[in-house]
């Protein structure tokens, strides 16, 4: 009978390679639940489910737009979530006014149109507190969804979100009306073709979105859906 003797290098390098899987193993555990967990708080759809889709409509801009839109949300008999930057409700006091006696929806975009994924903790706490400050000294209200600007955030961003009583809202339905290839034919494209149950339908105030709303509303309304806001796409 042979006997195998294992010398005390080839036993540290075996050790060291156990120690490396296991190492790796939990990191891969830790990991898997951080983004399951990061994932259930962040929410780029409704739960509701039914022919219901929310508009939400960032505004940093676009001034010259909005009461247009008021108009055809009027007009439809819809409210919508408007997520405003504490900077531009700053200096447009009197249209948050308008936007909200209105009866829509008012979210907080955070102070600055910036990157939140690139900020630590205390930044994005401190951007979106002082926009929920703003809005509260403007219309009286308490905000409770976040939009992060460009759909940027991190997992400082979505502990922020929790620990300010917010709930942290994407989107599954983007106009990207933004861009300047973006007509009113492509915007309405990009939300008739994805539409879908409990979808949150991100748009701007622009001059071709103005122009796309009433054939967008038509075409939701033809096909059985109601148009709202945040909350109405969001049970807990």
């Amino acid at each position: 009978m042979r006997l195998f003797i294992i010398s005390k290098k080839s036993l540290l390098t075996i050790s060291i390679l156990l120690l490396v899987v296991i190492i790796s193993l939990i990191i891969f555990k830790v990991y898997n639940k951080s983004e399951e967990t990061f994932n259930s708080d962040v929410y780029y759809q409704g739960n509701v489910d039914d022919k219901v889709v929310a508009f939400a409509c960032n505004v940093d801009w676009g001034n010259e737009y909005i009461p247009e839109m008021l108009k055809i949300f009027e007009e439809n008999n819809i409210k919508i979530t408007y997520f405003v930057t504490g900077k531009w409700a700053e200096k447009n006091k009197e249209i948050l006014k308008d936007i909200y006696n209105a009866k829509h929806e008012i979210g907080n975009h955070g102070y600055s149109h910036i990157d939140y994924d690139k900020l630590n903790y205390d930044r994005n706490r401190e951007e979106i507190q002082k926009a929920h400050d703003i809005i509260k000294d403007i219309l009286g209200i308490d905000s409770k969804y976040f939009g992060p600007p460009s759909g940027a955030y991190n997992d400082n961003t979505v502990k922020a979100v929790k620990d300010l009583g917010y709930e942290l809202i994407m989107w599954s339905v983007d106009t990207i009306d933004w861009r300047e290839d973006s007509t009113k034919d492509i915007i309405f494209k990009r939300v008739t073709q994805k539409i879908h149950n409990s979808a949150i339908v991100l748009m701007h105030p622009t001059s071709e979105t103005v122009k796309a709303l009433p054939d967008i509303i038509n075409y939701l309304y033809e096909n059985g859906y109601n148009i709202g806001t945040i909350s109405d796409v969001i049970k807990n």
